[in-house]
């Protein structure tokens, strides 16, 4: 039996345990049954009429604008409790006409906190039934701890799962019919939030596309801290941000043109043999060099992190050539904040803690441990989720400032050497050239991650490549051919520089560590 057919089969049965004999109308949800939560609002929505509501700060405007172009949809909104101290915000909106048969549930990054409409706009704008959660806490804020495990939980991974419960069962009582397929899509703390779907709860989704999984958290939070405090450890050795642009032209003339184009962007960095000592200074500092001790931190920045003292490694994904100047989220006077609040609240649960120089590698494998793995998503085994037909497809941006990119090189070759051969079939990972931390940057760094996840799930069409657009004022400027790793895109050696027709794939079809 395909796995085609037997998901249909199992469709069918939960349908009919469900209880589901027709459609429902949006506002008869009020009263439909969730095991462990509740729909506490069920009402229709006007095309372009929804409500702004809580959304992170400094996208409202972006917000806005999407759910301005909503269609008539049904908005459900439900509290998930899988814990006495939960209270999961769920939100699951339903096209009143058109819709495709499927669902896409969407994540948010950071310290999460708010339902993503504008994510939720893009997806029901494709016809998808959609749905977010706040992850199980109010705020961008680790406030709620230490002191609430539940809520500690619910961020680590059972808000996903709750709202893929909670959406499949609506879906089917709206449209008296399950979704058709399944999707996740989201990036940063989402894209961790994706893995971790497949790695837990194997059965939620069909098809996962992750972006920049933040993935190993505890300890990737303790080194960022901890490499700031390395990079900043007296004032000669710290890097002031107008020195950027000199080091990142001098890694340009020398790295930028190895894939056959000079278009400020390397399609490779870890081609990139670029020796930060170069830029030493030969006299005074004139501002157009590096010290000694800057050049000590350049090569930390980009480079494993290490004890100073014992060289043991402590955080093996680092910045690449051609991300400078990002530095500054690393390297700036004070650690990422975000990292400092997690490792506080959520990995060493002591908001006093004060890090210092000389306790870097006891905090680096204290907040790993303590964290019992709860935001490590750590686990290669994706067998099951393979099993039953799911299909992944990872993505990172090359200069990635802040989630290092070779982090999802690593999980992936984790996966390949953990599941074998089945791996190559059903997950698949893009680095894309130039890109930031899930957008931004000089690269190509918008492409239709949902086009390509449905073909390869429903029709076995894996993709080869795939094409990203650079957009200016929201108009497409270039386009770029983004390969599966460990490929690499190749010009032609004629035709548009800027037009990804013009590139193909090459190098290893596959690559183990």
């Amino acid at each position: 039996m395909s796995v085609r057919l037997k998901r249909m089969l199992l469709a069918a049965v939960l349908l009919g345990h469900a209880g589901v004999a027709a459609a429902q109308s949006c506002e008869s949800l009020k009263n439909l049954s969730l095991p462990g939560a509740s729909v506490t609002a069920a009402e229709a929505v006007a095309a372009g009429a929804m409500p702004l509501g809580d959304v992170a700060k400094g996208t409202e405007k972006q917000a806005q604008a999407a759910l301005a172009k909503l269609p008539a949809l049904c908005r459900v909104q439900i509290s998930a409790k899988p814990g006495p101290g939960s209270d999961i915000r769920i939100e699951v909106w339903l096209p009143a006409a058109g819709w495709n048969g499927r669902l896409q549930a969407v994540g948010d990054g950071g310290l999460a906190g708010f339902i993503p409409f504008a994510l939720m706009a893009q997806a029901m704008n494709g016809g998808y039934a959609t749905a977010g959660t706040d992850t199980g806490h109010v705020g961008a804020t680790v406030d709620f701890m230490p002191g609430n495990p539940d809520k500690l939980l619910d961020f680590a991974y059972r808000s996903t799962h709750e709202l893929a419960k909670a959406a499949k069962a609506v879906i089917a009582a709206h449209y008296g019919k399950p979704p058709r397929w399944s999707y996740y899509n989201a990036c940063s703390g989402g894209g961790r939030h994706g893995i971790t779907s497949a790695q837990r709860f194997p059965a939620d989704f069909d098809g996962i596309v992750a972006g920049a999984p933040s993935w190993n958290q505890a300890r990737l939070d303790a080194a960022r801290i901890g490499i700031n405090l390395m990079v900043n450890r007296t004032p000669e050795h710290h890097i002031p941000a107008a020195k950027y642009p000199m080091i990142h032209k001098a890694v340009m003339q020398a790295c930028d043109a190895l894939d056959g184009v000079t278009d400020g962007i390397i399609e490779n960095p870890r081609e990139c043999r670029f020796d930060y000592a170069s830029l030493l200074c030969k006299g005074a500092d004139d501002g157009n060099c590096l010290t000694a001790p800057q050049v000590e931190s350049a090569k930390m920045l980009t480079s494993p992190f290490r004890d100073s003292a014992s060289g043991k490694l402590l955080l093996e994904p680092h910045l690449r050539p051609g991300s400078e100047l990002q530095w500054a989220t690393m390297a700036s006077p004070k650690p990422l904040p975000n990292s400092l609040a997690r490792v506080r609240h959520l990995h060493l649960k002591d908001t006093s803690h004060e890090f210092r120089l000389e306790n870097i590698a006891a905090d680096v494998e204290r907040a790993a441990q303590m964290d019992g793995g709860l935001l490590a998503s750590d686990n290669y085994n994706l067998k099951p989720f393979f099993d039953r037909g799911g299909k992944m497809i990872m993505w990172h941006g090359w200069s990635d400032p802040q989630v290092p990119a070779e982090g999802s090189i690593i999980y992936y070759e984790g996966v390949r050497r953990t599941v074998g051969a089945a791996a190559d079939e059903a997950l698949a990972l893009y680095m894309l050239p130039g890109v930031l931390h899930c957008r931004g940057g000089p690269g190509a760094d918008t492409f239709d991650g949902m086009a390509a996840i449905t073909a390869w799930v429903e029709r076995g069409e894996k993709p080869a490549r795939l094409v990203a657009s650079k957009l200016n004022a929201g108009k497409v400027v270039s386009t770029r051919t983004i390969c599966p790793f460990p490929q690499t895109a190749r010009y032609s050696g004629s035709g548009d520089t800027s037009d990804a027709a013009n590139y193909s794939c090459s190098g290893a079809a596959t690559a183990r560590r």
